[in-house]
């Protein structure tokens, strides 16, 4: 047999061959060969020569090329020998996912090359290959970026110093990584490397802490006897103490079967011989006997035993050996498992593979969606204030409903209140509908009550706004109504308008809902660790409901909703004057308009800034719709309720008149100044003026006949009964004024009502303090404008009446007494304004 052991060179290897075929005896067998590139020369020329070589320590994949070395055989497992180990171990833990990173070296490269065809086809993914030359950190950064969990590496240990350092750079070490790299490197590897790196020895160990080392075994670890009679343990101490100090080689075990299999073939090739041709002897062989080389190829590929490495079997030329698991733990390498080839089995030692989490790395990273759903402590409390309001608007009601025959109900006009209050408990309702998302409802049903909540606060909001708003269009169009003429509303009327403003909703909503109907819309956001500390990812998804054209919608909707709201504060602002509470609430709906676009304004923006954060958006969104709904309720109705249970006809009386008496003379040329009625009611009738001008001036004339006739009564008093029927006429004649009104008796019953109270007698009566007084003074005293008040006032106020529907013809005198109850008058007033300017 012919041994190799030369240095790595292949001219002096390729020379010492061809001496020994030239020179030496006839060479049955070539045993040895360690370098790689050597050994391939010479394998491949071995055919010309019959020859069949045995190496023990050559592992290159190439030489696993039957077509290009058919001669070639070796006892240790090549490097390719640990792919289906490493395909089994993928299995082994679920592994299905992968990554490579190689080294620019032929030997690994095909390594890498055959793993790939190893993995094809067993439901096993590589996501990302990578190579590097000199710096790895660039491939390094590669697979973080492609999420890549398990590495399958392929370098030596000079390279993999630098794989590691880059590694804990990258953070692709701990509990959520796995490296899988060569296991052949030598013990303390690193520490010949260390100094090449720019990585500290901690970092470096902490990043090679848990990798797996994968490579032949050196000794099987059974104990059985082989084929040399020694249990692979007993080898082993016998050939340790034969080496003494001399450094070991991992090989000597494959060595040693080496030899056992080139006498087993040379056995097998003599039997053989023995069987079929009795007069040929493998003595016989020569480097042109193209037949016993075929025989000595054919026995040892059929050779097969138990030696010091294992069961020694060939599978084309290719050693199925056993392959080793070591795991880097605690700066050293533990055996943690074994793969058998020849029975396609793998073996964890007791569990003892150490991961740095509770559980094996998951092969990517597992992202869990998960839904961002609403607390349900937070729908219950939210809800249950939500039923607060909705039990405070149906106690409205109830009252509304109740007292609607009460003047100050009726006169706030009962049928639009039950409008605000629907209004609000629609809009309640639609809470409940914000709060159902995923969790409480299919998907299906989810996109349908995108719809419902949608249409439910757009109705509502149009409806309590409306009402509120129809009502005091109604006391706007009363008040300014120029012509005087007799203008009667009914709820009807109102019920119309805010039956139009609803037409309008239901048009931009159906049209909505043909064109661009909502639909159910999931969002994704970053992925989140988890909190239990688990090796997945959680990807938050929420649920919206959008269509292609959202802003446009929405923006014709906002801009119908804030003309209808820049409406009510324009009549709010033009009623503010009205001073008769029970009809004009303009001061609470500026107030509820102010609250409630506040409110809106500054839900939107926030609700549209935690889109993320379901749990915060449905609580502002909740919130904003139970202040709005709630204070616009109680501006409507609590003071109507403390007024009703304090004064119930406070509110349908006109403020009285309230004189001063002005102490000071004017100039000769003007008169006294009759007393000023309240300036917030002379503001009312600005718009009355000019056609109420005409009518003054009738008024100035009988004042100062009036004044006329008075001083006479001073100075004759024997003349009273003349100056009462002519004073009677002037009456009569202020009477005859009907710009106002239709109704002639009506106004005369009136008059008499008020001679009854007030006879003529009392006019005349002098005061003895004050008949040495200049006449003209006497005139203009209090007393005497206090007169003609009381019976210019309740006329024109009666005469008011009619156009406002508050009174007609057949309406009892107004000009009760001041004394007397309000409760006791026979016929109430329905409605009453204030006259200034007179």
């Amino acid at each position: 047999c012919l041994s190799l052991f030369f240095q790595c060179d292949n001219a002096k290897g390729l020379k010492a061959f061809y001496d020994a075929i030239k020179y030496g005896p006839n060479h049955l067998m070539v045993f040895g060969g360690v370098c790689a590139t050597v050994t391939s020369i010479i394998a491949e020329s071995l055919k010309g020569w019959n020859l069949v070589q045995l190496s023990f320590a050559a592992t290159t994949p190439e030489l696993a090329d039957k077509k290009k070395y058919p001669y070639f055989f070796r006892t240790v497992p090549s490097d390719n020998a640990v792919n289906p180990a490493i395909l089994k171990l993928l299995k082994h833990y679920h592994w299905k996912r992968v990554g490579t990173l190689t080294q620019d070296v032929q030997r690994f490269s095909e390594v890498r090359n055959d793993l790939t065809g190893v993995l094809y086809g067993e439901d096993i993914e590589i996501s990302d290959t990578e190579s590097f030359s000199n710096d790895p950190c660039t491939s390094v950064k590669k697979l973080k970026g492609n999420d890549v969990r398990i590495i399958l590496g392929q370098f030596d240990e000079e390279m993999a110093v630098k794989v590691f350092c880059c590694a804990y750079d990258e953070e692709m070490y701990g509990s959520k990584y796995q490296w899988i790299i060569p296991g052949w490197y030598e013990n303390l590897w690193w520490e010949s490397w260390i100094n090449s790196s720019q990585c500290l020895s901690k970092n470096l160990l902490a990043a090679m802490e848990g990798y797996i080392g994968v490579d032949f075994e050196p000794l099987s670890s059974k104990t059985n006897k082989t084929i040399s009679g020694r249990t692979p343990q007993q080898y082993e101490k016998e050939y340790n103490a034969k080496r003494g100090d001399g450094q070991s080689s991992k090989f000597h075990g494959y060595a040693y079967d080496g030899i056992w299999v080139i006498a087993r073939t040379l056995q097998r090739a003599m039997n053989y011989l023995n069987s079929t041709n009795k007069h040929q002897k493998i003595e016989d062989f020569n480097y042109t006997n193209h037949k016993l080389g075929k025989i000595f190829l054919n026995a040892m590929n059929e050779t097969r035993f138990f030696g010091v490495t294992g069961e020694v079997v060939f599978r084309n030329g290719e050693r199925m050996g056993t392959i080793k698991f070591t795991q880097f733990q605690e700066q050293k390498e533990v055996k943690v498992g074994e793969y058998n080839a020849v029975d396609d089995k793998l073996v964890i030692i007791n569990n003892s593979i150490r991961f740095q989490g509770l559980e094996p790395p998951k092969d990517k990273t597992i992202i869990q969606e998960e839904l961002r759903k609403i607390s349900l402590p937070l729908y219950s409390i939210l809800s249950a204030l939500t039923i607060l309001g909705m039990i405070m608007a149906s106690a409205f009601l109830f009252f509304n409903i109740k007292n609607r025959n009460q003047k100050l109900i009726k006169m706030s006009s009962p049928y639009m209140n039950n409008l605000i209050i629907l209004g609000g408990m629609l809009s309640y309702a639609s809470i409940f509908l914000f709060g159902l998302d995923g969790s409480f409802v299919s998907e299906k049903t989810f996109e349908t009550l995108c719809t419902v909540r949608t249409w439910i606060l757009t109705v509502g909001y149009t409806t309590a706004f409306g009402a509120m708003f129809a009502k005091t269009w109604r006391v706007h169009a009363i008040f300014k109504n120029v012509k005087m003429k007799k203008k009667i509303i009914k709820d009807q009327k109102l019920l119309g308008i805010v039956g139009g403003m609803l037409l309008i909703d239901l048009c931009i909503l159906i049209c909505w809902q043909v064109v661009d109907p909502l639909r159910r819309t999931v969002e994704k956001y970053n992925m989140e660790p988890d909190p239990a500390g688990r090796d997945i990812s959680i990807r938050p998804i929420l649920e919206h409901c959008e269509n292609t054209h959202m802003t446009i919608w929405l923006g014709i909707v906002y801009a119908y909703k804030g003309l209808l709201m820049l409406f009510g504060c324009f009549l709010a602002w033009e009623t503010r004057n009205v001073s008769i509470p029970a009809l004009n609430d303009s001061k609470y709906i500026g107030m509820s308009v102010y609250n409630v676009g506040i409110m809106c304004i500054i839900g939107a923006a926030v609700s549209f800034l935690t889109r993320d954060q379901p749990n915060v958006q449905f609580c502002i969104v909740a919130l904003v719709i139970i202040f709005c709904s709630t204070i616009t309720l109680c501006l409507v109705f609590v003071p109507k309720l403390i007024t009703l249970r304090t004064n119930p006809d406070a509110a349908t009386q006109n403020r009285r008149f309230q004189f001063t008496q002005n102490q000071k003379k004017e100039d000769s040329k003007t008169s006294t100044s009759v007393t000023s009625v309240n300036q917030a009611s002379t503001s009312r009738l600005e718009g009355l003026q000019s056609e109420n001008h005409r009518l003054r001036m009738k008024i100035t004339e009988l004042d100062k006949d009036l004044e006329e006739v008075t001083m006479q009564l001073q100075d004759t008093p024997e003349k009273t009964t003349y100056i009462k029927q002519n004073h009677y006429q002037d009456l009569n004649d202020i009477l005859s004024i009907r710009n106002f009104t239709d109704s002639k008796d009506g106004e005369k019953a009136i008059l008499k009502n008020h001679l009854d109270q007030n006879p003529p007698a009392q006019w005349g009566s002098s005061d003895p303090s004050r008949t040495s007084k200049d006449p003209i003074e006497d005139i203009n005293s209090p007393e005497h404008i206090q007169r003609r008040l009381s019976l210019q006032l309740p006329i024109l106020h009666h005469a008011y009446l009619p156009s406002i529907g508050g009174v007609d013809a057949s309406c009892a005198s107004p000009c009760v007494s001041p004394s007397a109850s309000p409760r006791h008058r026979h016929v109430p007033p329905s409605f009453r304004v204030m006259v200034s300017g007179l």
